[in-house]
């Protein structure tokens, strides 16, 4: 579909939420290190997360794919040399990749599209040079090529430009022969990241010191071993947000497969609807009510993925909404801050964009618009969810880019009652 024009119209249902882009990320990657068959289950098979399992299949490990479950054996993984490792879109394979790509001797080339090439390495960049690590990138495109051997010992890194970075050292450096620190310099964003690769790594039997639990320093000994483990991926916060964001805008959808006690940092949402006005109800699900929302904070740094939605509801809410801390947002596949702001307003709403974030003043109701979906899935599902509270129809271009994290949006969207059609 190359544009839909979708109808106003309440949403009223039961949804199976999809399993955790960022769980299966982390849970693959493990298993894939892991000497032995481990069993991955509960997977969408998103663009991102076939990109994760191309990506290990190049370093070497055996992967299966039976329905919606992997079977996964590490034993061969590092046997393969001079690899191209396509990461397609997403930045979560990049940025876990790298370092462990050359936990042993190896000539890497990591390829990709869209914004990737555009999204900071500058920190990997920092570590190759202090390390006497080969490489070399070319600008605006991801064409990133690496020569060597990764040794442990220190690793100071930024908190404040992706936890992604964190991650990709937490899985790579228990590999290593020698012993290694990672020291964080700045204060942490997307905490709730880091403890998803904590809780996984420590799974598949890795042990990582986090000094004093203050996330500022994590201790890592070397020549450990990944263990075979079994796992179910969890149903996603960053996916559910569009649904309990709808309910707080007063449509009723039960959303089914997720956790309460979630380590998801998107879980965040839940906290920031209730602040709004909203009372989560249990019931075969969770689902949030509302009778009306009103304007808050909402802090981006720590959950960056679900502010657009949450855009949605401020700009629908009472008073005025600020959204801070949310530079980042301009990094993802495309600037979240920019395009956000610019399609609600064409549908009526009151937003101002700031450096680093959105002032939002509420008003009652939307209307109907040409939207560009800015090629951004978290974008064209926002937009999805404003329709239910406009006065007119919206044409939304490329739609499809729902891909990339969550395939079958726009059915699961008309199996609750949402109305679009294909022009």
């Amino acid at each position: 579909m190359n544009k839909i024009k979708i109808t106003p119209k309440k949403l009223k249902g039961e949804v199976n939420i999809p399993p955790s882009k960022s769980m299966a990320h982390r849970a693959i990657i493990c298993a894939s290190l892991s000497r032995g068959t481990s069993i991955i289950d509960n997977v969408d098979f998103s663009e991102d997360m076939i990109a994760t399992i191309n990506a290990m299949k190049a370093l070497g490990a055996d992967i299966k794919i039976e329905e919606n479950k992997l079977i996964i054996n590490g034993e061969n993984t590092f046997s393969l040399k001079n690899i191209v490792i396509d990461c397609n879109e997403s930045g979560s394979t990049l940025r876990f990749l790298v370092p462990l790509s050359i936990s042993r001797k190896n000539k890497i080339n990591f390829i990709g599209k869209g914004n990737l090439g555009k999204r900071p390495l500058n920190t990997y960049y920092n570590i190759l040079n202090e390390k006497g690590i080969k490489y070399s990138y070319k600008k605006n495109i991801l064409d990133f090529n690496i020569d060597g051997e990764l040794k442990g010992g220190e690793f100071k890194v930024e908190g404040n430009i992706s936890s992604q970075f964190i991650s990709g050292l937490l899985f790579a450096l228990p590999l290593l022969k020698e012993d290694s620190k990672i020291i964080i310099t700045t204060n942490l964003e997307s905490k709730g990241y880091i403890d998803l690769t904590l809780s996984m790594i420590e799974k598949f039997g890795i042990k990582v010191e986090n000094k004093n639990l203050e996330y500022k320093e994590f201790i890592i000994k070397g020549n450990q071993q990944y263990k075979p483990f079994n796992y179910r991926v969890e149903g996603d916060y960053s996916q559910a947000a569009f649904y309990l964001c709808a309910d707080a805008l007063g449509n009723d959808i039960v959303c089914k497969d997720l956790n309460l006690n979630s380590l998801q940092g998107d879980k965040e949402c839940i906290d920031i609807l209730k602040r709004m006005g909203g009372v989560v109800e249990e019931h075969k699900g969770i689902k949030i009510i509302a009778k009306n929302t009103e304007g808050t904070i909402i802090d981006a740094s720590q959950c960056p993925d679900v502010i657009p939605v949450l855009t949605v509801v401020a700009a629908l809410s009472t008073g005025e909404t600020k959204i801070i801390n949310g530079e980042r947002l301009r990094i993802k596949e495309c600037d979240r801050l920019n395009a956000i702001c610019i399609e609600l307003n064409k549908l009526g709403a009151n937003i101002k964009e700031l450096k680093d974030g959105l002032i939002i003043n509420g008003v009652k109701s939307l209307n109907g618009a040409n939207i560009s979906s800015h090629n951004d899935h978290r974008i064209a599902m926002s937009i999805a969810i404003a329709s239910t509270l406009c006065k007119g129809d919206i044409t939304l271009e490329n739609p499809e880019c729902v891909k990339k994290s969550y395939p079958s949006f726009w059915e699961d969207f008309k199996s609750i009652g949402g109305k679009f059609i294909e022009i």
